[in-house]
């Protein structure tokens, strides 16, 4: 069999297996289960570091560090969640790592794409701007907040999933959303107004 028929092989095989057996498999050692898992969450586990994150880079970064935690540790993770759960907490807590180390030094992005070209005309650009004012809302909200209501209201996980994949009782959870929805009101009141959407 030839090298890109054996990986075409390999790569059939590995897209039949659920989440935890491709873990499994990783933690036996075959070669690019883990690979595979990565490619079914990727894109889920990028947005999660970014809405978690105040920095595109800071948000790379923290991916980059929970998928090496992930990878390292995968032999103790005990199947009482989804693995794909499992992967969001490790994220979400490897951005709340970062943002505590970052603390005293916060850092600003300037790359071009966080940067959008000024407008002379609104209209073109009015969901554009609306979005800017809603990140700019939640992302002011203290981050054991924002991940609280990001996890709940966003990625639609449960008040239990949520406190376990945060590893905080479900009071907590409660709680931090409830504030940070309140806070998110007083912010975001002044859209109320019809003349502040046009």
């Amino acid at each position: 069999m030839t090298r890109s028929g054996a990986y075409r092989e390999r790569s059939f095989v590995l897209d039949e297996l659920s989440d935890i057996e491709l873990l499994r498999a990783h933690v036996d050692g075959r070669k690019h289960a883990f690979a595979e898992l990565l490619r079914r969450h990727h894109d889920h586990l990028w947005q999660i570091a970014l809405r978690t994150s105040y920095t595109r880079e800071d948000a790379a970064d923290s991916l980059q560090d929970a998928l090496l935690s992930a990878h390292r540790t995968a032999g103790s993770f005990r199947g009482e969640a989804e693995v794909r759960s499992w992967l969001h907490a490790i994220v979400v807590n490897a951005c709340l790592d970062r943002i505590r180390r970052n603390k005293t030094r916060k850092a600003v992005s300037l790359s071009p794409e966080t940067m959008p070209e000024p407008s002379d005309e609104r209209d073109d650009f009015a969901e554009l701007e609306m979005s800017l004012v809603v990140d700019r809302a939640l992302f002011s909200l203290p981050a054991e907040q924002r991940t609280a209501l990001v996890a709940i209201d966003l990625e639609g996980y449960s008040v239990t999933e949520a406190a376990a994949m945060l590893g905080v009782p479900e009071g907590t959870i409660k709680s931090r959303c409830a504030r940070a929805r309140q806070r998110l009101k007083e912010r975001l009141e002044f859209l109320r107004d019809p003349g502040n959407r046009k």
